[in-house]
């Protein structure tokens, strides 16, 4: 790609990334507007890479794909919202690492993982019940909620930090 067509392209996307993220949070994306303005700019990018000569009308384009990423992201977020009585599940894998406990502490511990789950914000809880109840990958997981593996890993940890901060101070308490 010359050098000159990046720059105005890069230009045009300064112009409008605060419209295009007002977009995104209009449509419901609040948390993830700007990982969404970034991939509208590479998928730009990548559609102007592609193209021998280059895209007739770039901004019309960069809307088109903006409405197509915020399309993909809600049929996404309709399916990922996963209802509190399937946390069940999720929190017997969770709290099976303790096996010498009795039953009616088992049982409430279980009870106060349900509740921290349910305190997490939806995408780290969504990302916790793929990964411990569904057994799907980093990857996996990404795929299905369009985010990297990395960004899943850190829900990952976020979510496990607070379950075990949370449990250890009920622990401390006791």
């Amino acid at each position: 790609m010359a050098e000159q067509a990046k720059r105005g392209l890069a230009r045009m996307f300064a112009e409008h990334r605060q419209v295009l993220r007002g977009f995104f949070v209009r449509r419901g994306a609040s948390h993830d507007a700007d990982d969404m303005v970034q991939e509208t700019y590479l998928r730009l990018l990548r559609a102007h890479q592609g193209q021998g000569e280059g895209i007739a009308n770039p901004e019309a384009y960069l809307f088109t794909v903006a409405l197509n990423l915020a399309r993909e992201q809600a049929v996404r977020r309709r399916w990922s919202l996963l209802p509190l009585e399937e946390l069940e599940n999720i929190t017997t894998l969770l709290a099976a690492e303790e096996s010498v406990e009795d039953a009616a502490e088992r049982a409430q511990r279980r009870q106060r993982l349900q509740d921290l789950l349910a305190s997490l914000p939806e995408r780290t809880r969504a990302v916790l019940v793929m990964q411990y109840r569904d057994g799907l990958t980093y990857r996996q997981i990404g795929q299905r909620l369009g985010v990297s593996s990395h960004m899943v890993k850190k829900h990952v940890v976020r979510g496990l930090s607070v379950c075990r901060r949370a449990l250890a101070d009920t622990a401390e308490a006791w």
